[in-house]
């Protein structure tokens, strides 16, 4: 069962950042918003996802009611975008990388090494 719900997580996690990373390129590309706030606001959306596919799909709902755990998941969340924000500000900022890569890279490592362990143990539980 762990390995099921790790498996589905990653196909969760993958689901909300193909819907995060268009925000953000949408954002920055088309609106023209600079490319830490446009990462904001994929971030929020890709959240939504997430929240919406662990509920529903990879941890299936849980011992606690849909408030309880969407207040656990927004803490969790603030963690989350903190991480990824700091990140990308970092990535772009200090070392001058491009903000598609940087997304990337910094949404893999908060993902697996950040996300999963919260959700699995403190929001669905």
């Amino acid at each position: 069962m762990v390995k099921s719900a790790f498996i589905k997580a990653q196909a969760s996690s993958l689901m909300a950042s193909v819907i995060d990373f268009i925000m953000t390129v949408m954002m920055v590309e088309w609106v023209k918003l600079y490319a830490v706030l446009g990462a904001a606001i994929g971030t929020i959306t890709g959240g939504v996802v997430n929240f919406l596919l662990g509920r529903n799909w990879v941890f299936t709902g849980g011992s606690k009611p849909v408030f309880v755990q969407a207040f656990r998941y927004f803490l969790v969340w603030v963690g989350n975008f903190i991480l990824n924000i700091a990140g990308m500000t970092l990535m772009i900022q200090v070392i001058h990388a491009n903000y598609i890569f940087s997304k990337i890279l910094i949404s893999l490592l908060v993902g697996i090494f950040y996300n999963y362990l919260m959700q699995g143990k403190f929001v669905f539980k």
